[in-house]
């Protein structure tokens, strides 16, 4: 990096200061916590204050369609075991939020940043990371991002700028291996793939892929230079029970549910210890200690029912929730909006799996409470349609309410429930 002028330096000072007192004025009027708008404000003045903030050190980026936030806070987590962490656990995770969280954390000796899978390029570029984690790659907000296969180009080119950096890629997932096959510098990690239906085909070559039994999968076609595209070697397994490391094998019992959060958990455990040497063991403790993300899979009450709160995005991610929902639940409630932050585009709701919930009593809500009703009637499931999301969880028997929600809805089900005179946290 090259050193600051005057001009420079006086330019990075106004856009602090401006940005402290946005973040001020949006506290005291009420309007939010204030970070977004500080980066916003600081971005705007100084286009280089990201550099400015990073001051060089250490850092590490998290992307992937699902799981940026819960594999984030990990690798957090595992860090602030032995160092001082700047990282924007809000889950804000384009520029102006990556500005707030190193604004807000300019006393940290590293970074550990989410970020969305465009702005990668530009993080990467500026930021310089020691570590960049690769988790899967599926559609998500075609409105905004267009085809998976656009967003494995991009990533790829941003590897490619990068050779002094440590990948950490999901071999399970063929696009993410797409993305680092050729880099110098990559840990495999063998974190499951949950949904498939976006890496039928070899996104190098052509042809269609093959999946094995056995986990295995290889590109019928070879790449342009003959070689195979084909499923790398694991360094890091996780397992129903266990994480398999160079270092050995080791117990890996989490506080989150479902498979998806094992494989999360054993990205950032690798990135923790193969890219800053944090101890394995208090890389695991620190997974094994993240309860909740932003309130997603918390449990609260609302008067007589208690309220199991899971968030989904896209297909990849609704089809993982949907298996955490307890089927033995007295009421499921499933909340869908179609806002910009959603991606306005709905289509996706006919590529999920919707479930038989036989027994449970299925509300449809959300602002697009009735295309989502449309789907589950055509899924077959019994279901009354109730927009209101805190309406139709009580309008649920007594008991215990499973929640799923996708991201505009989840958020505005917190601000609702918070305003509830039966409401407990």
């Amino acid at each position: 990096m090259t050193s600051k002028g005057p001009l420079s330096r006086l330019r990075t000072r106004a856009a602090l200061a401006a940005a402290q007192l946005a973040t001020t004025a949006s506290r005291a009027t009420g309007r939010g916590a204030g970070g977004m708008i500080g980066g916003l404000i600081a971005g705007a003045i100084d286009p280089n204050i990201m550099v400015s903030l990073s001051g060089g050190r250490p850092a590490a980026l998290v992307t992937g369609t699902n799981g940026k936030s819960t594999t984030t806070r990990m690798l957090a987590g595992a860090l602030r075991s032995t160092y001082s962490v700047a990282t924007n656990e809000g889950g804000d995770n384009m520029d102006a939020g990556i500005i707030s969280a190193l604004m807000a954390g300019r006393d940290a000796t590293h970074i550990a940043l989410e970020v969305d899978e465009l702005h990668v390029p530009e993080a990467a570029k500026r930021l310089e990371p020691n570590a960049l984690v690769l988790l899967n790659l599926s559609r998500d907000q075609l409105d905004r991002v267009g085809e998976i296969n656009k967003i494995e180009r991009v990533l790829r080119a941003a590897v490619e700028a990068h050779p002094e950096m440590t990948v950490i890629a999901n071999c399970d997932d063929v696009l993410v291996s797409s993305v680092a096959y050729d880099h110098p510098k990559v840990v495999w990690v063998a974190a499951g793939a949950g949904w498939i239906g976006d890496s039928v085909t070899n996104p190098r070559s052509g042809g269609h892929v093959v999946r094995e039994d056995s986990g295995d999968w290889y590109g019928v076609e070879k790449l342009a230079d003959g070689r195979e595209f084909r499923r790398p070697s694991p360094d890091y397994e996780v397992t129903d029970t266990h994480l398999i490391t160079p270092h050995g094998e080791v117990e890996l019992s989490l506080s989150l549910p479902g498979r998806a959060n094992r494989g999360n958990a054993a990205q950032a455990i690798a990135a923790a210890v193969e890219a800053f040497d944090v101890p394995l063991d208090k890389a695991v403790a620190a997974a094994e200690d993240v309860r909740d993300v932003a309130g997603r899979y918390s449990t609260v009450t609302l008067g007589d029912r208690e309220i199991h709160l899971l968030l989904a995005k896209n297909p990849a991610g609704w089809q993982e929730a949907l298996s955490m929902v307890d089927r033995d639940a007295d009421g499921l409630v499933i909340a869908v909006n179609g806002q910009v932050a959603d991606g306005e585009d709905l289509s996706w709701l006919w590529d999920v799996k919707f479930e038989d919930f036989s027994g449970i009593s299925v509300k449809a809500a959300g602002e697009r409470g009735t295309d989502l009703a449309v789907r589950l009637l055509y899924a077959g499931i019994d279901h009354e349609l109730v927009h209101d999301t805190v309406a139709a969880i009580r309008a649920c028997p007594p008991g215990r309410v499973e929640v799923l929600a996708n991201y505009t809805a989840f958020r505005d089900l917190k601000k609702e429930l918070s305003k509830q005179e039966d409401y407990r946290a």
